[in-house]
C-alpha cells in the first residue's frame, strides 16, 4: 500500500476519524491544491491579464518577490491554521481559536511576504488590546472595522478557509461555527463569513461525495433571507467567465471568479491513449483561475482547495508537487501531511504515517533489491528496505511510490524526490492512469537530465513495474514487450497481476487493449496453485 491507503484498512488509534481511500486521497489534496494555486497565481498578482493563449507557470517573483513555486500570504495564513487543526484541536473553542489567533501574529511579524491591508489593520488593533485574549481582540478588532469600514469584505478569509472544512468531514453545524469564528478573526463581515460557509461546504461534500455539489448545497445553510441572493450570484458566475470581475479583492467577486474557473473548465474526457485525463481539470481550472486577472494569487488559491478536494492531491500535476513551498520551510510533503492529520482529527495511522521521519517497512517487502531496468540501466528498480542505504547515493533522483515518511530518502545526501501517490490495491484509484502517465514522464525527464534514477515502492513487485513498462513504451517499446522484459528483468518475482487495473493501464496508456502474455497466465497459474 502507499502514502495514505484505506484508512479504515489499518489500526486506527483512538480519537481518529477514518476515511475511505478515496476521501483521503481528496483530503490530502486540500493545502497543497490552495498552495499550488497561489504558487501558480504569484508572478501575474495586479499584472496585465494572462490571455487565453498564455500559459501560468510557477516562476515566483510577483510582489515578494517569491522563489519559484513559492506561496504567498494565502497559504501562509491557511498553513497557521492547518497548525492548530492537525493536532485535532476543536477549532471553535477559545484555546484553539486563541493558537490561531497567537500564530497570525507570529505570521505577520516573523514570516509574511505579503499582507492584505484589511489584515494588516486588524491585526496591529488587535496586537494593542492586552486586556482580552488574543482571539477576543483579533474579534473584536475586525468587528470594529467592520462597523466603520464601508469596504470591509475583502478576500483574505476565503483564501485559508479550505482546512476548516477537513476539521468537521462528520459535523456540519460544527464545520459552520468554525468557517464563521475563524473567518470572523480578521473578516467579520457577513459576506465572508456566508462566503466561507459555502466553500467550506464545497470542499467537505467534494472531500466526502468527489463532486462539486456542495457549493450550492451550503446555500441552505445561510439565513433565508440571504439564500436567494447567492444563488444569483452562483448562476452569474457559471454565466461569465472568470475576468468578468475586474476588481476580485471583494469576497463576493473572488468567489464568483473561483467558480466560474472551476465550472465553466471542461473536465477533460478519459482518453488516456491520447493524454486526456479527467483528473487534468485540476491544473486548467486553477490556469483559468489565474486567468482571471487581479488578485490572482487569491482566486487561485481559492479554486485550488476545491479542486484538491474535488479531484485528490493525485490529481495534482507532480512538478507542481514538486515545485510548491513556502512559510514556515514547507513543502508539498508537509502540507499533505497537515491536511491528511486534519482530516483524521489529528492521528497518525498504525504506522505513524504521515507524521513519522521514515514508515515501518513491513515484512512482505522483503529484501532489499535492485535490478536495472531492461531498457535503460540508468533506471534501478528497487524496493523499501533498500532506501536505508548508508553512504553517498548511488543515484540522483528517487521516484516512491509508496509512503515513505516526512524525511529525505538516502539521508544526507542531496536527491530528487518525487513522492507518488499510488495505492496497490484494486479500485483504490480514483486517477491512476494520470498517476502512471505522469510517473512515467516525471521518469524520462530525470533521465534527460542525465539523472540516475531509483525507483521503488514497498516491495518492488507491482507498482515498480508497472511504472517502469510505462517509462519502456514512452522509449518506443510495445507493452507487451516492455513488460514482459520487465518481467524478467525482476527476475520472473513480481505480484502485478493480483492488480490488474494497473497492469492493463500500460496498454491503455499506449492506446492498445490489454494482453496478458504467457508468462503472466502462468504466473497467475502458479500463485493460484499454491492457494
Amino acid at each position: 500500500m502507499t502514502m495514505l491507503t484505506a484508512l479504515a484498512a489499518t489500526p486506527q488509534p483512538s480519537g481518529s476519524r477514518p476515511l475511505d481511500i478515496h476521501a483521503a486521497d481528496r483530503a490530502a489534496g486540500v493545502l497543497i491544491g490552495a498552495a499550488c494555486g497561489d504558487a501558480l497565481g504569484v508572478p501575474y498578482e495586479f499584472q496585465p491579464r494572462l490571455t487565453a493563449s498564455q500559459q501560468p507557470v510557477m516562476s515566483g517573483g510577483g510582489l515578494g518577490p517569491y522563489k519559484p513555486g513559492e506561496y504567498s500570504d494565502d497559504t501562509q495564513m491557511h498553513v497557521c491554521i492547518a497548525e492548530v487543526a492537525a493536532t485535532g484541536a476543536d477549532l471553535t473553542s477559545r484555546s484553539a481559536l486563541d493558537q490561531i489567533a497567537r500564530r497570525f501574529h507570529a505570521w505577520r511579524e516573523g514570516g509574511a511576504s505579503d499582507i492584505g491591508s484589511q489584515t494588516r489593520t486588524v491585526l496591529s488593533a488587535a496586537r494593542a488590546n492586552k486586556a482580552a485574549s488574543p482571539s477576543e481582540a483579533m474579534t473584536a478588532a475586525a468587528d470594529a472595522y467592520t462597523a466603520r469600514t464601508r469596504y470591509s469584505a475583502g478576500n483574505g478569509s476565503l483564501m485559508r478557509t479550505g482546512i476548516v472544512a477537513l476539521s468537521y468531514l462528520d459535523d456540519l453545524d460544527g464545520m459552520v461555527e468554525a468557517a464563521t469564528l475563524i473567518s470572523s478573526l480578521t473578516h467579520s463581515d457577513p459576506e465572508c463569513v456566508e462566503a466561507c460557509i459555502l466553500w467550506c461546504s464545497g470542499i467537505r461534500t467534494a472531500v466526502l461525495e468527489g463532486s462539486f455539489d456542495g457549493v450550492r448545497d451550503g446555500v441552505a445553510l445561510l439565513d433565508p433571507d440571504r439564500r436567494d441572493l447567492w444563488n444569483r450570484r452562483l448562476d452569474e458566475a457559471e454565466a461569465n467567465p472568470p475576468h468578468h470581475w475586474p476588481t476580485n479583492g471583494y469576497v463576493v467577486t473572488a468567489l464568483q471568479a473561483a467558480w466560474s474557473a472551476i465550472t465553466r473548465t471542461a473536465v477533460p474526457e478519459n482518453a488516456p491513449e491520447h493524454g486526456s485525463f479527467p483528473a487534468q481539470h485540476f491544473q486548467l481550472a486553477a490556469e483559468a483561475a489565474v486567468r482571471a486577472g487581479n488578485d490572482t494569487d487569491t482566486v487561485a488559491a481559492i479554486a485550488g482547495a476545491l479542486l484538491g478536494a474535488r479531484w485528490g492531491v493525485s490529481a495534482i500535476p507532480l512538478a507542481w508537487q514538486q515545485a510548491v513551498n513556502g512559510w514556515p520551510n514547507l513543502t508539498g510533503p508537509g502540507l499533505v501531511r497537515l491536511a491528511v492529520l486534519t482530516a483524521r482529527a489529528g492521528a497518525d495511522d498504525g504506522d505513524g504515517w504521515p507524521s513519522s521521519a521514515r514508515v515501518r517497512i513491513p515484512a512482505y517487502a522483503g529484501k532489499g533489491f535492485v535490478a536495472p531496468h531492461p531498457e535503460d540501466p540508468g533506471v534501478l528498480m528497487s524496493n523499501l528496505p533498500m532506501t536505508e542505504f548508508q553512504g553517498e547515493a548511488p543515484v540522483d533522483a528517487v521516484v516512491s511510490l509508496c509512503r515513505v515518511g516526512q524525511d529525505p530518502i538516502f539521508a544526507g545526501t542531496d536527491v530528487e524526490h518525487i513522492r507518488v501517490w499510488l495505492v496497490d490495491k484494486e479500485g483504490a484509484n480514483s486517477n491512476l492512469h494520470f498517476v502512471l502517465h505522469q510517473t512515467a514522464h516525471q521518469i524520462l525527464r530525470l533521465r534527460q537530465e542525465g539523472k540516475r534514477v531509483f525507483l521503488h515502492c514497498v516491495a518492488g513487485r507491482s507498482r515498480t513495474p508497472a511504472v517502469a513498462a510505462a517509462y519502456s513504451t514512452l522509449l518506443g517499446v510495445h507493452p507487451h514487450t516492455a513488460l514482459v522484459n520487465v518481467y524478467r528483468a525482476l527476475g520472473r518475482q513480481w505480484t502485478l497481476m493480483a492488480h490488474p487495473q494497473l497492469h492493463d493501464a500500460v496498454y491503455e496508456l499506449a492506446g492498445l487493449p490489454p494482453h496478458r502474455p504467457r508468462p503472466l497466465r502462468r504466473f497467475l497459474l502458479d500463485r493460484h496453485m499454491r492457494r
